[in-house]
């Protein structure tokens, strides 16, 4: 039954007031919070498996069933590993080996991730919103096309459609390029790898470098640039790197790998210094791109750019009038929180009778590496490169509570960069223990302009890492505006 619509005093008749492709964070956020406001809405998604293609996929989305969540659940698996290490030294005498069983975790972490996908899907039918499972494109500027399971296909018409379908992993094209995996099938390798090869400086790379390392495996990580995580603070990335070295992972700066083959011993790896090494498994960490190929975007005039990213305006519309696109397909800020802002914003700007634009200013984020990093704000490059005043570094560089106990050599690094004019603090990063869940409060400290004279004057928790941020009183250095050029 088509849905009758009062618009500028023309009777419209659609199926739906708001149709999305695309069941993940955003698409999920958006078909919520619109329905609230009142709008019929549908959403398309193919049917779910852990590991993604064009034909599979999930309720969920990227993020809960091959994305964050599961990763955080393979973080949490192993930093056992280092606790166990450093529990001795606090009195637990472990006289046998510890074992571990990769099976037992990949069979819990399947089923956390099969209720998740029950828990999206209980949200959306009980905000009223109409599921459809299959493969969605966009048809006209008001229809939406879904390829069903048993390859039937269904038309469907709405007011707007919003397209929600965000990224895929990218392979790197050098001969044998079949034989690695992505992070999809990381997450779900039937056998615990041995030894691990890595390719990417990024997240993911650096977090599976991590995980697989944390878990007993020996593990050779290479980048294209003298540090890992590339756009972040270079203090911080440093170290990260010393970190990484300092857990035993291999680093291999300025180095990438040119082919794989198959042998009796594994998969042999060579780079393009002409070293080689014998693998179990090999991962390309090397970036995602839009997932937007099967949407038949330019049949009906909605531009892409050369990535494949879908161009938007800053409230989430494409160059067609009532088509819209939100999250990791637009490739603004591919983050899961960010989605769901975009997707809220959206949900306001056509439905609520609020226009909203989504703020990417002092977002926060994490990289769950063993100890983790996380930030928040300007890094010291960015400061300097926008500064029209001096700007202020603090940091902190100490050896965590538990470290002096545990023996383990590995210390916290804080930092804070303040702008001298307004002392607003505009950068702030972490790096050790429980860094995310404390820059969360640092994060929103920030958004609501706190000054250096404000984070002085707050009294700190003891004993607790987080005082240390507001503890640190003395300048580290000046960076003078004249020094950027």
């Amino acid at each position: 039954m088509a849905r009758k619509m009062l618009r500028d005093g023309e009777k419209e008749e659609y199926d739906f007031d708001l149709f999305v492709i695309g069941a993940g964070s955003g698409g999920v956020r958006a078909s919520r919070t619109s329905a609230g406001f009142g709008a019929k809405v549908a959403i398309c998604e193919l049917p779910f498996h852990p590991i993604s293609s064009e034909v599979v996929g999930g309720v969920g989305g990227t993020c809960v069933i091959r994305g964050c969540v599961p990763k955080k659940i393979l973080v949490y698996g192993s930093a056992f590993r280092g606790e166990f290490e450093d529990a001795r030294n606090f009195g637990w005498e472990l006289d046998e080996d510890i074992k571990f069983n990769w099976k037992k975790l990949l069979h819990n972490k399947t089923q956390e991730i099969q209720r998740l996908n029950g828990i999206y899907k209980r949200l959306l039918t009980n905000s009223s919103v109409t599921m459809i499972e299959g493969e969605g494109k966009v048809a006209g500027p008001h229809e939406v096309e879904v390829m069903q399971p048993d390859g039937s296909v269904q038309k469907y018409t709405a007011k707007h459609i919003l397209i929600a379908t965000g990224s895929r992993a990218q392979r790197v094209k050098i001969p044998g390029q079949e034989l690695a995996i992505s992070s999809d099938e990381a997450l779900s390798l039937e056998d615990l790898p041995k030894r691990a090869v890595i390719l990417g400086g990024g997240y993911i790379a650096v977090e599976f470098a991590s995980i697989w390392r944390g878990m007993g495996a020996t593990v050779d990580l290479f980048y294209r640039k003298e540090l890992p995580l590339r756009g972040f603070d270079d203090e911080m990335r440093t170290v990260v790197a010393k970190n990484l070295e300092g857990r035993g992972i291999k680093l291999h700066p300025q180095s990438t790998l040119t082919e794989l083959s198959k042998t009796d011993e594994g998969i042999r790896v060579v780079t393009d210094h002409g070293d080689e090494f014998i693998a179990d498994v090999v991962l390309f960490a090397t970036g995602r791109a839009p997932n937007t190929k099967r949407l038949n975007l330019e049949a009906v005039g909605v531009e892409t750019d050369r990535t494949g990213a879908i161009k938007v305006d800053e409230y989430s519309c494409t160059s067609v009038p009532n088509i819209w696109a939100v999250g990791d397909v637009t490739n603004r800020m591919n983050l899961t929180p960010v989605a769901l802002m975009e997707g809220t914003c959206f949900s306001k700007t056509v439905f609520g009778g609020e226009p909203t634009k989504p703020d990417y200013k002092d977002i926060p984020c994490a990289v769950f590496s063993i100890p983790p990093l996380s930030v928040v704000g300007l890094s010291e490059q960015q400061a300097l490169e926008q500064a029209t005043s001096d700007v202020l570094i603090f940091t902190s560089s100490f050896t965590p509570m538990k470290n002096t106990i545990s023996g383990r050599q590995e210390k916290t690094v804080m930092k804070l960069i303040v702008d001298s004019a307004t002392d607003r603090v505009i950068g702030a990063s972490m790096c050790g223990p429980d860094a995310p869940e404390i820059m969360q409060g640092i994060a929103v400290a920030m958004k609501c302009g706190a000054t250096k004279k404000q984070f002085d004057s707050t009294v700190g928790i003891h004993p607790s890492a987080a005082e240390e941020f507001v503890t640190m009183r003395t300048l580290t250095r000046r960076l003078t505006v004249e020094s950027k050029i």
